[in-house]
């Protein structure tokens, strides 16, 4: 059997000749997923010594955050959802696969990317159901379809979770890339809503999507279930921006004596 799925894979190839859309080495088997195997397994989990109790921003000690063992971001900003998990950084290998997933539309690699959102879910926290964070009509016309709800679909799936559609985006806002954390969240302002509240009402809520950077797009969205009665809300997202180095456009700046660490946001 394996010599003739070997021998298919190569008829294939002959046929149909590809590359890996990541390593650019030719694909030895028969797949709709344009990367090769080594290639889907090189994204890493993150890894760090400290995180935030509320956002879970990974930090490389635990300077950054105070007693309550919660960073600048979270003192400052009263944030509204109540734990946020990733699975790895938003760089090197993961962040090609979301790009190419996400930018290119190779929506094939959906399933493949929901693995990695299973290894960062949570074990001691229990869900009612599951919602992808939504995408304005206008929006998912121009890109084709919403990542989140491509990777919310078979995660919900897997654990037997409601995938909800009460969360909308009732308009359309501009690109968060560019903007100030003020006008990242004026532009987000009033930006969602919830039909069939009473649905939402006491149940805990997770919320999918694809990337998290500075978090203002969670914490709009966030805010629209707590008002609907929501009585838990978490982020689950295949990466997050480091927020540890400085790479993205803005930075939060946290200085002690000899040294500097800098909180980053990227571009969503």
């Amino acid at each position: 059997m394996s010599a003739v799925r070997n021998l298919s894979g190569a008829l294939f190839n002959l046929v149909f000749p590809d590359d890996c859309r990541i390593c650019e080495q030719p694909l030895e088997n028969v797949s709709r997923i344009p990367v090769c195997p080594s290639c889907l397994s090189l994204p890493q989990p993150l890894q760090a010594e400290s995180f935030c109790r509320a956002c879970r921003t990974p930090f490389v000690d635990s300077y950054p955050l105070d007693e309550y063992d919660l960073c600048t971001v979270c003192r400052e900003r009263q944030v509204n959802f109540d734990a946020t998990y990733s699975f790895g950084s938003y760089e090197g290998p993961l962040r090609n696969l979301i790009h190419l997933f996400k930018y290119a539309k190779v929506e094939t690699l959906a399933l493949p990317l929901t693995r990695f959102l299973i290894r960062a879910m949570p074990l001691d926290q229990r869900f009612d159901l599951v919602i992808a964070m939504p995408m304005h009509w206008r929006k998912r016309w121009e890109r084709g379809f919403n990542q989140a709800a491509l990777l919310a679909q078979p995660l919900a799936k897997h654990y037997g979770l409601k995938l909800a559609t009460n969360l909308r985006r009732k308009r359309y806002t501009k690109s968060q890339a560019g903007l100030t954390e003020a006008q990242r969240q004026q532009n987000l302002k009033n930006s969602f809503c919830v039909r069939r509240a009473g649905q939402i009402a006491g149940k805990r809520v997770l919320l999918v999507d694809d990337v998290l950077t500075t978090g203002a797009t969670l914490r709009a969205a966030a805010s629209a279930l707590k008002s609907a009665g929501a009585a838990h809300v978490s982020a689950l997202t295949l990466a997050r921006v480091d927020r540890r180095t400085f790479g993205g456009r803005f930075a939060f700046e946290e200085r002690r004596p000899g040294s500097t660490a800098f909180v980053a946001g990227g571009v969503n």
